[in-house]
């Protein structure tokens, strides 16, 4: 079993916190085991709790839109939450949910050794940008302990304000370009290869 594996696994019966009383499945993520690409969103909705996917609702439908406007396919990225079980009817995790559960990012971010994270909303955005809003940092990579983090607003956040969405739109399609330059900076800290993006 592979180290990404073997973390997926603590993490379905993980009770750190007391989201783990209420969840139907965790969801540890998804996606090949290297990647130039890691998307973090924020937490497990019903959807995704039934199943034990990230991202297969609504939002998730809208996540792969994205992807497809980029020329990207689902299966070259690993996609997550920072908050791995449901909290109760889809409310903002809170921080000590998210503290409970910040040491399995941390090791997936280490594992997986991506050259880019994209940020999905204002919870994950914080963990790599803090005090800094969602509205003035979208679509502006920056520098973190040796990647890029291409902060993004949350599909989500689209469903409920139509406004947002020519932003989620303009914003994937510099996605391969922040990607392509992360490549250029040299090698990741991870002694294996990632999987590139393949365009459609």
């Amino acid at each position: 079993m592979s180290a990404l594996s073997e973390l997926a696994k603590q993490i379905s019966v993980c009770t750190d916190c007391p989201l783990s009383r209420g969840r139907t499945k965790a969801v540890p993520g998804e996606g090949p085991e290297h990647v130039d690409a890691l998307f973090i969103g924020e937490a497990p909705g019903y959807h995704e709790d039934q199943q034990g996917r990230p991202f297969v609702g609504p939002a998730g439908k809208l996540l792969d839109e994205l992807l497809g406007q980029a020329g990207i396919r689902r299966t070259d990225v690993f996609i997550t939450n920072v908050v791995k079980c449901r909290p109760p009817n889809n409310r903002d995790p809170l921080p000590a949910e998210i503290e409970a559960c910040s040491k399995y990012l941390d090791q997936q971010i280490e594992l997986l050794a991506p050259r880019v994270i994209i940020t999905l909303g204002r919870y994950s955005l914080a963990k790599f940008v803090p005090n800094e809003t969602i509205s003035k940092a979208h679509a502006k990579p920056r520098a973190w302990n040796g990647r890029m983090v291409f902060p993004m607003y949350h599909p989500a956040a689209a469903l409920h304000n139509e406004g947002l969405r020519k932003y989620l739109f303009e914003d994937i399609k510099r996605l391969p370009e922040v990607v392509e330059a992360a490549r250029k900076q040299g090698p990741q800290e991870s002694g294996q290869g990632p999987k590139q993006l393949s365009l459609l």
